[in-house]
């Protein structure tokens, strides 16, 4: 199997790059296995869950029925669901993380999705800290019907955010809210920084 080789990201950064294996009865996405040890995980995880949970904080309690169309997932429902997959992905991955029930009703409050969000990030640092090696992160394990590496695994739970933090600042965008920078600067930061160099 070819992978495709990591992109280069600042030294702190995990390098990774989706590589795409085609068979003759399906596409398939595939990730390439470069999360070669767990401080790589630990030191991606720093970054994106900070990111994660500064977006959340950004929310209000009435945006959290924010949908796309009606019968789509919720701005709240979204995030709840970020929540509720550290434990749930990383239990069939034979972590067993403190969160949420993968099926508990999305709460009514922001502070209660954040709260649940920081708790089961904080756990898996502890879990991982507690359970697993480097050597863990090339054991396969049962995913989703699949035979998944820990390295896999961990890369997955990482890229799984960020789909829905995208997803996120959309619905952030139609309920008014600002939305964060989370790679670089959003529009309102954008405007300020040109403001500084012209409104002086």
């Amino acid at each position: 199997m070819q992978f495709l080789p990591a992109v280069q990201l600042p030294p702190s950064r995990v390098q990774f790059l989706p590589a795409v294996h085609l068979t003759q009865s399906n596409l398939t996405l595939l990730f390439s296995p470069v999360i070669k040890s767990l401080d790589d995980f630990r030191s991606h995880w720093a970054w994106e869950s900070d990111i994660t949970a500064k977006l959340i904080g950004g929310l209000t309690d009435a945006s959290l029925a924010q949908a796309i169309v009606p019968g789509a997932r919720t701005l709240g429902r979204l995030a709840w669901h970020l929540a509720q997959t550290i434990p749930e992905m990383m239990g069939s991955a034979g972590l067993h993380v403190t969160g949420v029930d993968p099926h508990a009703p999305t709460p009514a409050t922001v502070a209660a999705i954040q709260s649940a969000y920081e708790a089961a990030s904080a756990s898996l640092l502890e879990q991982i800290a507690a359970q697993w090696t480097d050597a863990t992160l090339s054991e396969e394990r049962d995913m989703y019907g699949e035979r998944w590496t820990v390295s896999q695994t961990l890369l997955a739970l990482l890229l799984h955010q960020v789909h829905h933090r995208g997803q996120m600042t959309v619905l952030m965008r139609q309920a008014g809210l600002a939305v964060p920078g989370i790679y670089g600067p959003a529009k309102e930061e954008w405007a300020a920084r040109e403001c500084q160099k012209v409104c002086v």
